[in-house]
């Protein structure tokens, strides 16, 4: 590995969510970043801040084109993340994954890059086992709506152990659940978003099922110092490690809580279940306590007013440019 100041850094998906994070805090960490997204799903103001920063290159392209650039790491962030997006073209979805996962693993062969494949919680798909340990192998259907995203992050990292074995490829694994904060979309459409932002506009929320599902919730701040510190792990630590918060509560819970802190009198309304929606998600955290000395330190209630007060800027640019838009026609 070089120094610090020495690293080029790729991020695959770096306009997005998480990897817009994770390029501001390369960056401030003093490293060179390449960014690559297509803007498919995620905006180019994630990382409008960044674009004149002189170590700080972006890249409009798609990661299931071959890539050939000259880095020392590579993140592979790539792939739209909530239920609307990558249901939206499955096909695409499955080409991201698949394609993108050869190409990113292709390159760190003819550069020797370390490479970090982001995978979901959702391999473990509406599991049986709770909380969701590494060891557990999962309980997904292989042709279900939420399959391209399941099978296909399922597949990829299929590729990366067998590149690791066949070609001794140096790479990291990590199984990313729920995350949330800033430069999360108006319409993600995921639960934390969605609940914002019908609160904050006085609109009924939306829960599906009767709200007794569990999840558990990771701020994006403590999501990318995971990243980081499985990325500069111990050479053969390979992973899958699990990152996220192991604190559970119910969907009816959360929506309390987030009407409560954003001081809303939003109703509560209950519609059916996606189709293979999970009952519970809860990350089995320990092994990234003990090899990466990682665990989240946010408090939800902290990480949600953050959220929130972001949510409320862009819901009023977004108020701001349709008056404008409409004063001007």
């Amino acid at each position: 590995m070089t120094t610090n100041s020495e690293r080029r850094i790729l991020v695959t998906g770096g306009g997005g969510f998480i990897g817009s994070h994770l390029c501001q805090r390369l960056i401030d960490s003093g490293h060179s970043v390449l960014c690559v997204d297509n803007f498919v799903s995620s905006v180019p103001s994630n990382i409008a801040a960044l674009l004149d920063h002189p170590q700080f290159e972006l890249i409009q392209q798609d990661v299931a084109l071959p890539l050939d650039v000259q880095v020392h790491q590579i993140y592979n962030l790539a792939c739209p993340a909530s239920p609307i997006q990558y249901q939206r073209d499955a096909v695409q979805t499955i080409r991201t994954n698949v394609a993108g996962a050869m190409n990113v693993l292709e390159l760190a062969k003819a550069t020797g890059a370390r490479v970090l494949q982001a995978s979901t919680s959702e391999i473990y798909g509406d599991p049986a086992v709770h909380p969701q340990p590494e060891s557990y192998w999962g309980h997904v259907n292989p042709i279900g709506v939420r399959a391209c995203y399941d099978e296909g992050k399922r597949c990829a990292e299929a590729l990366f152990f067998a590149y690791h074995h066949q070609f001794s490829i140096d790479i990291k694994v990590v199984r990313i659940f729920n995350t949330y904060g800033p430069r999360t979309q108006l319409n993600d459409g995921r639960v934390i978003s969605n609940f914002i932002v019908q609160a904050l506009r006085g609109e009924d929320i939306t829960i599906y099922g009767d709200g007794s599902q569990t999840r558990s919730f990771c701020y994006v701040d403590d999501m990318v110092s995971g990243l980081i510190a499985m990325m500069n792990s111990e050479p053969g630590f390979t992973g899958p490690v699990n990152l996220g918060n192991p604190e559970e509560l119910s969907i009816l819970e959360l929506a309390q809580v987030l009407r409560k802190q954003t001081d809303s009198h939003s109703q509560l309304v209950f519609k059916a279940l996606p189709q293979d929606d999970p009952r519970q998600r809860m990350p089995e955290i320990e092994l990234a306590r003990q090899r990466l000395g990682w665990y989240p330190t946010t408090p939800l209630v902290v990480g949600l007013e953050r959220t929130i007060d972001y949510f409320r800027r862009e819901l009023a640019a977004a108020s701001k440019e349709t008056t404008s838009t409409t004063i001007t026609a």
